[in-house]
């Protein structure tokens, strides 16, 4: 009698588990309430790498008061084998927030694996979050790479990674 009470209960405890779940109340989640936006659709400006203009910073821009913001060159000296090679940081406007442009050196970007592009590009996003400036990451052929985008209206700021399908598929490497 006993073992035909227990099988009872075990075939009424998913209906039980059923009901249940189906009238607890659906709250809205973080991620619908607050989305990040996407990444800019501004195109890469090379021209600017030489010939900077208005308020746009770029790698070689030196700025004699101080550290300019963002300051991204202790991680261009110490980005591996001389990945980052330039940059282009441009100020909020009335249209979008602020973002920097990391051009990488594509030898060296195509030999990373998938994770170190990963870690790079959160390495550098990370920087520039603290300044309030979302990232973008190309090659001087102009493909965007990847991206790191962050909601800045949310404390902690609420930030998102993409990198581009192409980067998920690599050959291996030849011996």
């Amino acid at each position: 009698m006993l073992k035909h009470k227990l099988l009872g209960c075990q075939k009424s405890l998913p209906l039980l588990l059923t009901i249940s779940l189906s009238t607890l109340p659906v709250l809205p989640s973080l991620a619908q309430t607050t989305s990040v936006p996407p990444p800019s659709s501004a195109p890469l400006e090379l021209e600017l790498l030489t010939k900077p203009r208005g308020a746009v910073i770029t790698a070689n821009t030196i700025n004699p008061q101080g550290l300019t913001t963002p300051s991204l060159w202790w991680a261009k000296e110490n980005s591996q084998n001389k990945l980052l090679d330039n940059w282009i940081a441009y100020p909020v406007s009335e249209k979008e927030p602020a973002r920097v442009d990391l051009i990488v050196n594509q030898q060296y970007w195509g030999l990373l694996e998938y994770l170190e592009r990963y870690a790079f590009v959160n390495l550098l996003g990370s920087v520039a979050r603290k300044n309030s400036y979302n990232v973008r990451v190309f090659n001087y052929q102009q493909e965007l790479l990847a991206t790191y985008t962050c909601n800045f209206n949310t404390s902690p700021a609420l930030c998102n990674i993409r990198m581009n399908i192409q980067n998920r598929l690599k050959l291996p490497r030849s011996s």
